[in-house]
């Protein structure tokens, strides 16, 4: 099943999300559908808020990122459930992020080079990983949004006045995605 992405100016993107119970109802199924939609998008990442779930729990491919076919082949593909980042890292360095919540716009954000993390599998299984470069920011990307944060929320002031009428547009439903979305709720 692919879900629709929620656009900005939905709250469910700036609430904190809860922790997911081991008894969860078809969690597996949930996993295989938030990649199904993250494909779908053409994204490397999406955290359950993004599909109205506020729920702990993000799905990541960085092979869309690998130029060649052996790195393809090691790129990171993973669940991240109930995910704890223990540790940020190293030199912070500028990249150009854009999110399936927010399509059009495009920023740069600085974030630390290596990310020390806890999290579950499907199987509920344990795991502390360290990452680093393009895999450590897509991670932080999408563990910000389980926490309700957005990556313009980590632009100057300057740059979010810049983009606020995007942003307006967006929440507002004038936008072209080439994936189905659900905006806010227009009162």
């Amino acid at each position: 099943m692919i879900y629709p992405i929620v656009a900005y100016g939905d709250p469910v993107l700036k609430a904190k999300a809860q922790d997911i119970p081991q008894d969860f109802p078809d969690l597996k199924k949930l996993v295989e559908n938030m990649y199904d939609t993250m494909y779908n998008a053409h994204g490397v990442g999406l955290a359950a808020p993004q599909i109205g779930k506020s729920i702990r729990l993000f799905v990541i491919d960085s092979a869309p990122f690998e130029e060649d076919e052996e790195k393809k082949a090691t790129a990171v593909k993973k669940a991240f459930i109930n995910p704890q980042i223990l540790k940020e890292e190293g030199e912070e360095w500028a990249f150009e992020e854009g999110c399936l919540s927010i399509p059009g716009v495009r920023e740069d954000v600085y974030r630390p080079a290596i990310v020390t993390i806890r999290y579950l599998d499907e199987e509920w299984q344990e795991h502390e990983d360290v990452f680093d470069g393009l895999v450590a920011r897509i991670i932080q990307h999408e563990y910000d949004h389980i926490e309700g944060i957005l990556f313009t929320d980590h632009l100057s002031g300057l740059k979010k006045r810049l983009i606020k009428g995007k942003l307006t547009k967006i929440s507002k439903g004038d936008v072209d995605a080439d994936y189905r979305m659900k905006f806010p709720v227009k009162r």
